[in-house]
């Protein structure tokens, strides 16, 4: 996902948008935490904030009190979604794609948007669909479909629940025992839940899901899986 916002691009997109609305009611930027150093800083620079999954509607709350307006990236999806839930319209939203002039819209259109979605996403989260959902329902009745904000709008709103890992992760230590759900999120985590719950069925909405190896990056480094190869103390 970080991959798909390089800092040049994102700067080149932040130059147009401040020419078309300086004077306009502005725009603040917002970025995910799954984004580059350099958008971090970007975001610090002109007022803007990085959030996470679980703080993304208080950011934008709070965004919306210094601009009319708000760049969110990488991730449009979760962007959109956590907007929908405050009550804006997708018509009061615009896609930004780097690739097009203007990301691809009209001064008029800029203008009137309350939102800006960076053309990005999650390569894991946008593997699971609505049809997915209707199959888990279909071995499943009494299945509970719990999903992440970083998949498409049409999954979430197919969805049961949806909220940031911690959410998901609460819900689900928190069910009653028997309980059964379907989770759209990152497979090790759906995994560990699975384990550290075996009074519930937890099972992949993706029967075909594979780890996100973007997050694995975040892991000790490690050398044929030999972590003392590489480790300080022996340095």
């Amino acid at each position: 996902m970080a991959d798909m916002a390089p800092i040049q691009d994102v700067e080149d997109g932040w130059e147009d948008l401040q020419n078309v609305l300086g004077d306009h009611g502005g725009i603040v930027p917002v970025t995910y935490m799954n984004s580059v150093a350099a958008i971090k800083a970007l975001c610090g620079r002109n007022g803007g904030a990085v959030c996470t999954s679980s703080n993304a509607a208080a950011v934008l709350k709070w965004a919306f009190q210094d601009a009319d307006r708000v760049l969110f990236l990488p991730d449009q999806h979760l962007g959109r979604n956590t907007a929908l839930k405050l009550g804006i319209g997708l018509d009061e939203m615009v896609v930004w794609n780097p690739f097009k002039a203007m990301g691809g819209n009209t001064p008029e259109q800029l203008r009137a948007a309350k939102m800006v979605l960076w053309q990005g996403h999650c390569s894991v989260h946008t593997r699971f669909t609505p049809k997915q959902i209707d199959s888990a329902r279909e071995r499943y009745p009494d299945v509970t479909v719990l999903v992440h904000p970083e998949c498409t709008r049409e999954t979430v709103e197919a969805a049961d629940m949806d909220g940031s890992t911690e959410f998901i992760r609460k819900a689900i230590n928190e069910a009653p025992a028997g309980s059964v759900w379907a989770v759209g999120t990152e497979i090790s985590l759906v995994n560990r839940l699975a384990k550290n719950n075996p009074d519930k069925t937890v099972f992949c909405l993706d029967p075909v899901s594979c780890p996100c190896s973007t997050m694995y990056r975040i892991t000790r480094p490690t050398c044929c899986g030999r972590w003392k190869a590489w480790s300080p103390e022996r340095w």
